[in-house]
């Protein structure tokens, strides 16, 4: 079974073919129970005209049609960038047990940062979190990213 650091470098690898295509390099790989990766997405709002297009979103989607089921029970969902509060939204949605993150979103990260869905004991699913695998680099990707974008 790969370890925690191998799956977020497969995260960032979708993260680096959404800055090849100009989007916001976000990743994320849904893995199952027993550790088989059930599909992989980056970041495609602006190539799909779609602004529910995140990494994770589109993970979702995908890994529902794999397993045809919308409940995406005992699974965890590694992304190089905390969830928006949409993502954290669908995450409860989907029954996704645990999140894996790697740099924290303070603008709008719904994980820990600026709201903290999971820990919201009102939604009818908690989601365990886990931070900060990969963070220097899923953190610099970003921050990169944007840091281009202004100059």
């Amino acid at each position: 079974m790969k370890t925690r650091t191998e799956l977020m470098q497969m995260a960032l690898t979708e993260a680096k073919k959404a800055l090849q295509m100009n989007e916001v390099p976000v990743g994320a790989i849904l893995v199952s129970q027993s550790g088989e990766i059930i599909a992989a997405a980056h970041n495609r709002t602006i190539s799909l005209s779609d602004p529910t297009a995140h990494a994770e979103i589109l993970v979702l989607r995908e890994s529902g049609q794999i397993i045809q089921n919308y409940r995406l029970l005992n699974t965890t969902l590694y992304v190089t960038v905390e969830p928006c509060v949409m993502c954290m939204g669908a995450l409860i949605h989907s029954r996704v047990a645990t999140l894996v993150f790697g740099a924290f979103d303070p603008k709008g990260g719904a994980a820990g940062s600026l709201f903290n869905f999971a820990a919201d004991m009102r939604f009818n699913h908690q989601i365990e979190i886990i931070q900060g695998i990969c963070e220097a680099e899923c953190r610099t990707l970003i921050q990169d990213f944007f840091h281009q974008k202004r100059h």
